[in-house]
């Protein structure tokens, strides 16, 4: 493999591999950084057996979100194996750093600038991933039949599938779509271009103090559905929810759509991890439903 990734950099950078060396990048790739002999460094993504187009549609979205001009930093695709399915990616390679005092304000307003990219349509014109889930993206008008069909009703599926699902639940989900319309306020929100799995590990401050994301899971969605991401496991400092709603004011009551948004990512949880993510699948259920 080191043949071939040499191949691939050689003409780009006029340097080969020196050396590499593993790094934190969650549980589904195993991830490296490579020396390179003319002492530059990229981050390189590898999976022996990644579901078909895995890498194709991860560049296919950092592409997508670089289009914000003044959104956050990016990782730049450099080199993917070829085929239908690449077991590697490599990338332009971002250091992380220390958030200085701006980085709240500064990741803010990108993330709004990201945001205000918009499409006639809720999905893609594509398919992909949420972690190592796929993710349909089937285009819709209705922001609600959108956030049904292809968020919760999807995932709902597969948890039915495997047997995750007790019926009192999935009874409850029914009621649950049935009155999204009651819980979810999208007047005046048109389709906007979001990372789609922004939790605290896919974003940081680079060595310049620029916001950076990645790990994309992008479509054309509810904003809101980024902003209630980054509450799930943790959250950011008020000021960054402050600063988001100067830039680009949400509807009022965000708070009380903030859990639904989430449902989505707790039954993915409960598909990928299993049922430890039930208790707080059904919290949010009741909590719409009761």
């Amino acid at each position: 493999m080191k043949d071939e990734i040499n191949k691939l950099l050689e003409p780009i950078y006029g340097a080969t591999i020196k050396s590499s060396f593993p790094v934190s990048g969650g549980s589904i790739n195993q991830t490296q950084v490579l020396q390179l002999t003319n002492g530059e460094r990229v981050f390189m993504k590898l999976n022996s057996n990644p579901p078909t187009d895995y890498f194709l549609a991860e560049v296919k979205g950092l592409r997508l979100l670089a289009q914000a001009k003044k959104g956050p930093k990016i990782p730049k695709p450099i080199a993917i194996q070829s085929g239908s399915r690449p077991t590697f990616l490599v990338m332009e390679y971002l250091e992380n750093s220390t958030e200085d005092k701006n980085f709240t304000d500064r990741f803010a307003h990108a993330l709004a600038e990201l945001h205000r990219l918009s499409h006639d349509k809720f999905g893609l014109d594509h398919d992909n991933y949420i972690g190592s889930t796929p993710q349909k993206n089937d285009p819709e008008k209705d922001g609600i039949v959108f956030f049904r069909e292809q968020r919760i009703e999807f995932q709902r599926q597969r948890a039915r599938q495997a047997g995750l699902l007790p019926t009192s639940t999935d009874k409850k989900i029914d009621s649950l779509c049935d009155n999204l319309n009651k819980f979810l306020d999208i007047t005046g929100e048109i389709p906007a271009l979001i990372h789609g799995d922004l939790w605290s590990g896919n974003y940081f401050a680079d060595s310049k103090g620029n916001p950076c994301i990645f790990d994309p899971a992008v479509y054309y969605g509810l904003r809101e559905a980024d902003i209630a991401m980054t509450e799930l496991f943790g959250r950011l400092s008020q000021r960054f929810y402050d600063a988001y709603n100067e830039a680009f004011p949400m509807n009022p009551g965000y708070q009380e759509r903030r859990d639904l948004h989430n449902l989505y990512h707790l039954l993915n949880h409960l598909n990928l991890f299993g049922s430890s993510y039930l208790s707080s699948v059904q919290q949010v259920i009741n909590r719409y439903i009761n």
